[in-house]
């Protein structure tokens, strides 16, 4: 493959998928212009011919990333089923690109609008008002996007102090954070704590 002096010229989804081999092998903190030119086997200058920087790059990663979840029908189920269908569609995304939920959370609102309707929507049909829906989704959000950021992937530290008794018999559990059963305590736990502030608003608590 060559650069457009040379004859053959990348695509743009050749670049992304290169990009997201590099995500899913290594991670976004490994994705470069360099590291990306060395996926696709061309001279370190080519990408740029084609992305600006890797802002851009790094935006047309995150939107294939995503491509391909569906916000579920109405008659597919009570809200709390859907709601809990489109976020597992994401998070299967973002499990299979690590370090991308960084990513999406400084520019979701920039460049996933209709990710953030679909949730939206959902949470309009189940009654939230607005006020609610918003406060709702920044919860949905943190939790997708943020969670990683308690959870470092390097832990040695804990291995250089005493740990008081509590913590160290929980964190025997540590290796649970990543994996589906703590992603399923934490939606459970988020959802049954968006139908009880439902309830609320509609008790009057809750404007």
């Amino acid at each position: 493959m060559q650069t457009s002096g040379g004859g053959n010229t990348l695509s743009e989804s050749e670049i992304v998928e290169a990009a997201l081999r590099v995500v899913r092998e290594d991670g976004v903190d490994k994705l470069s212009m360099r590291r990306l030119s060395r996926e696709l086997g061309v001279s370190p200058m080519a990408p740029y011919y084609y992305v600006a920087d890797k802002r851009e790059l790094l935006d047309l990663v995150a939107t294939a990333a995503l491509t391909g979840v569906r916000k579920p029908p109405p008659e597919s189920g009570p809200w709390q089923q859907r709601l809990r269908d489109l976020i597992d569609q994401i998070d299967e995304k973002l499990r299979k690109h690590p370090g991308l939920g960084d990513v999406l959370i400084e520019q979701m609102l920039g460049k996933q609008l209709d990710l953030i309707a679909a949730v939206m929507e959902i949470l309009f049909e189940a009654g939230f008002d607005d006020r609610n829906v918003l406060a709702s989704y920044a919860t949905i959000h943190t939790y997708l996007f943020g969670r990683a950021r308690v959870n470092p992937r390097d832990r040695a530290g804990l291995a250089d102090v005493a740990l008081p008794e509590a913590v160290e018999r929980a964190v025997k559990h540590i290796g649970d954070l990543r994996g589906k059963y703590s992603y399923d305590f934490g939606i459970s736990v988020l959802i049954a704590g968006l139908e009880a502030q439902l309830v609320r608003q509609r008790e009057g608590h809750v404007s």
